[in-house]
């Protein structure tokens, strides 16, 4: 294996890259691989456990993939469609386990709920339950009103609440997943094969496309300073906040126009071991007004590192790097000609976002903690500790009419002739990294997508199919992943 030609250079080494180079791994063992991770650890940024929510994403919990209309119907279009991506990560993960390249220990099954109080919110919730429970996607969830049900269910929660008119869902088989050890143990199983280099420490600065078809990628090793080409017929950029100042470096026409809107947070993570130990739930409540989706408020239960713990948040905030560990000029730096003007018109139409996330990252840590006790009355600012999360970027884009719109989902940037993809913004990301990147397989292999059918089948078997559609398939493969999967119960 030459070290400068691969067939596949990945950038970044989070959860996206490693999924990717797993499935290609299993679908054409004999491709060549680089993957170049500025940091010296994989998943040290947004895939890192403290980083993210941990939360098994599938629609069970999260109020703000079910949107009301103004006639009080819920659209849970969003929450079925995130459901079936969820169930091709976890067929994915059972499949891995079962040949022996990955031990479950990154997953464990913990309730998924969403409570809320007051009367216009619990008829919401009760609207939402009865157009969800049509879909065998959640035909096992549970919904209850009962005041002592729902202190059985989260009896912190429901401590000093019996005054409150409350309601709350319930679904058993949620998932918590350490997303980060997930990665570790994805990238680690691609370095042992002698067809796979994994970089460490290594930055890629620039791309050009040359003719005759080849990438050429130019990375500086950050131990040495020393600078390299490597060659290769695909690139994918999967670098989370970074990812979008290396889209423009590549110079493809599809690039132009985007732009990006960095968010942080930060969690109030309990440090009174007998609090934590008390709560085994990730309870999910309705956004403030004006808060960006991912800023959904939940009370969590998390295994982090062998270790039950318990946070609260996110708290959203306002910072202009596009990674943790990124530099204070990334905002700036991504200014240009060609998205200047979708970046300032996304931000006048959006004062009142730019006001909640200053807002929110000037609170001071007594006024986090009367937040949380909407979800836990008797919190007490002295078991509760600020812990930093990670770097968010929203995508902005043009709107095709001379504006811009600020967009809180995923999107898949491809070049023309598929030799390019890289992967923008944020929310639910980790939960559905298979399903999105059998999206880039699809549109960038598509000359071999059909010959990787069966393997892909036997991978996923749900692949090609719809399990909402088949409740019979939805509950064996369920049951299967569940099994193979085998969720232990959180440390103590």
């Amino acid at each position: 294996m030459r070290p400068d030609v691969a067939d596949v250079v990945l950038v970044g080494a989070g959860v996206m890259c490693a999924t990717l180079g797993t499935l290609l791994r299993k679908l054409d063992p004999g491709l060549t691989i680089q993957i170049f991770e500025r940091l010296d650890r994989a998943a040290a940024e947004s895939s890192d456990a403290w980083n993210n929510a941990g939360t098994g994403h599938a629609g069970f919990c999260e109020l703000n993939y079910t949107p009301a209309a103004a006639d009080g119907t819920v659209d849970v279009s969003k929450a079925k469609r995130i459901a079936e991506q969820f169930e091709l990560s976890r067929q994915f993960w059972a499949s891995l386990v079962r040949s022996g390249d990955l031990n479950p220990d990154f997953i464990r099954q913990v309730p998924h709920m969403s409570f809320v109080w007051g009367t216009d919110d619990v008829d919401f919730l009760r609207a939402r339950y009865a157009e969800m429970a049509r879909s065998p996607l959640f035909s096992e969830m549970k919904i209850s009103a009962d005041s002592d049900q729902i202190a059985d269910w989260i009896p912190l929660v429901m401590t000093g609440s019996a005054h409150r008119l409350v309601a709350a869902t319930r679904m058993e088989i949620g998932s918590d997943v350490n997303f980060g050890l997930l990665t570790r143990s994805l990238i680690g199983q691609l370095a042992e094969s002698d067809r796979v280099s994994v970089h460490l420490a290594h930055e890629v600065l620039d791309f050009r496309h040359k003719s005759d078809g080849i990438w050429r990628i130019k990375v500086r090793d950050l131990h040495t300073d020393e600078e390299s080409i490597v060659r290769s017929r695909f690139v994918f950029i999967g670098a989370g906040g970074g990812s979008l100042p290396l889209l423009e470096r590549t110079g493809i026409p599809e690039a132009k126009g985007f732009g990006g809107f960095p968010v942080s947070g930060q969690w109030l993570r309990c440090t009174n071991r007998d609090v934590i130990a008390q709560h085994s739930a990730k309870v999910y409540g309705k956004a403030a007004i004006g808060a960006p989706p991912m800023s959904v408020p939940h009370l969590d239960t998390r295994n982090i590192d062998g270790q039950r713990e318990l946070l609260f948040g996110p708290y959203a905030g306002f910072s202009t790097r596009f990674l943790k560990e990124g530099s204070w000029s990334d905002l700036f730096r991504s200014l240009g000609f060609d998205n200047i003007v979708p970046m300032l018109a996304a931000g006048a139409h959006n004062i009142d976002l730019t006001r909640y996330l200053v807002g929110q990252a000037l609170l001071e840590p007594h006024e986090r903690v009367a937040i949380l006790r909407g979800y836990y009355p008797d919190a007490r600012d002295e078991d509760w500790e600020v812990e930093i999360a990670g770097q968010r970027v929203q995508i902005i884009k043009s709107d095709g009419r001379g504006g811009g719109v600020l967009q809180f989902g995923t999107e898949v940037v491809t070049s023309r002739d598929g030799t390019m993809a890289a992967l923008l913004g944020a929310s639910p990301g980790a939960s559905t990294a298979v399903a999105i990147m059998l999206e880039v397989l699809q549109t960038c292999f598509a000359d071999r997508i059909e010959g990787w059918r069966p393997a892909l089948q036997a991978l996923i078997p749900s692949y090609g199919r719809s399990l909402h559609a088949d409740p019979a398939l939805c509950e064996q493969i369920r049951r299967q992943n569940t099994a193979i999967l085998n969720p232990e119960p959180l440390a103590p």
